[in-house]
């Protein structure tokens, strides 16, 4: 079930050449007219974007890198994270007691705090199949690790080849508090991994969002359970959105900046019971990735509703407005928030 297909660094720079017509992509050339002087040959410029972010990369080879994927804690004993506000793409999945955690996509850049870093969850298989590259993480139910091993990612947890790239902060209480870095983690990858696919569509820098109904916004919340409900705020002045759980708002340990991104999803979709429970009693749940469901997308200052479709478990979800056009974001970060129908999404 999931089996990863590797992807190819040159399908990466080919596709690219459609960004600049409002898809995805990692180049753009752009030639000058034809010289009439012999001593002056043409000349061409190649523009390479980031496969995650839709921003402009220095070169191809960064654009091939392998994308470095990280289980991060979200508990209240856990903030401030490390590393977050340096990531490409964030997926927020929900875990047992009705609280969320964090799988935290770097490709583009890195950090050098990383953590808290936690535990493999069912839900990560189905985004490992589709990313590939590098896992990090603390261990975990050995099903649900042999699971995002049998994608054909590069394990490079706690208890790999990798185990001396970790570390435990005095200051903090475990489990919430072992820490690694991408450049460690990446390191002892020795250049192994593969580059992750294009996961969005995007639109010019510096236009508007302008998916079908989609309405001006100056904030909203996500409800995954109970115990946990997102907060979003539009801030004009980085041109994204700032986050908090349950109205605390979250900074990088690092950084000290508010945690934000360009661009938030929410995937509204069934979860299931994997059979297993925590050390509390709760039961362990799993979402349902594929197949297709409600979506809500927030970019630019402004909402619009939407769905959300994944056909395999290595295969992009695909996003649609509410007429059926591709969904184009802005260029930067983008959050997915996968959260379980019923769940209440409000905007204002």
């Amino acid at each position: 079930m999931f089996k990863f297909k590797g992807l190819m660094g040159a399908g990466i720079a080919l596709s690219a050449v459609l960004a600049a017509c409002g898809s995805s992509g990692s180049t753009t050339n752009s030639s000058s007219p034809p010289s009439t002087s012999k001593s002056s040959p043409t000349t061409s410029q190649v523009r390479y974007l980031y496969p995650l972010t839709g921003l402009t990369a220095p070169n191809e080879a960064a654009t091939t890198r392998p994308s470095l994927e990280v289980k991060i804690d979200n508990a209240p004993q856990a903030w401030p994270q490390s590393g977050v506000d340096s990531s490409d793409v964030v997926y927020e999945e929900m875990v047992e007691g009705g609280l969320t955690r964090y799988f935290v996509v770097f490709q583009s850049s890195g950090s050098s705090v990383l953590g808290p870093i936690r535990s493999v969850r069912a839900s990560d298989a189905d985004l490992l199949a589709t990313l590939g590259g590098l896992f990090a993480y603390s261990g975990g139910i050995p099903t649900f690790v042999a699971d995002a091993r049998a994608t054909g990612i590069l394990d490079v947890g706690a208890n790999s080849f990798a185990a001396g790239d970790y570390y435990r902060l005095s200051t903090r209480l475990a489990p919430h508090n072992l820490y690694s870095s991408t450049t460690a983690l990446r390191k002892s990858a020795a250049g192994k991994g593969s580059p992750p696919p294009i996961l969005f569509k995007y639109r010019k820098s510096g236009s508007a969002f302008s998916a079908a109904g989609a309405k001006p916004v100056t904030g909203f919340s996500v409800e995954f359970s109970g115990a946990v409900t997102a907060q979003w705020t539009w801030s004009p002045q980085i041109d994204g959105w700032t986050r908090a759980t349950n109205g605390t708002p979250q900074t990088g340990a690092v950084s000290g900046k508010p945690i934000s991104a360009q661009n938030v999803i929410v995937e509204l979709m069934p979860y299931s019971n994997t059979g297993f429970v925590d050390p509390a009693g709760n039961p362990v749940p799993v979402a349902d990735e594929i197949g297709s469901g409600q979506a809500y997308f927030f970019s630019g200052g402004k909402e619009a509703t939407g769905t959300w479709s994944k056909a395999a478990s290595n295969a992009v979800v695909q996003y649609a407005s509410s007429n059926g056009k591709p969904i184009l974001l802005q260029p930067g970060r983008t959050w997915v928030e996968m959260v379980e129908i019923g769940g209440q999404v409000s905007a204002n």
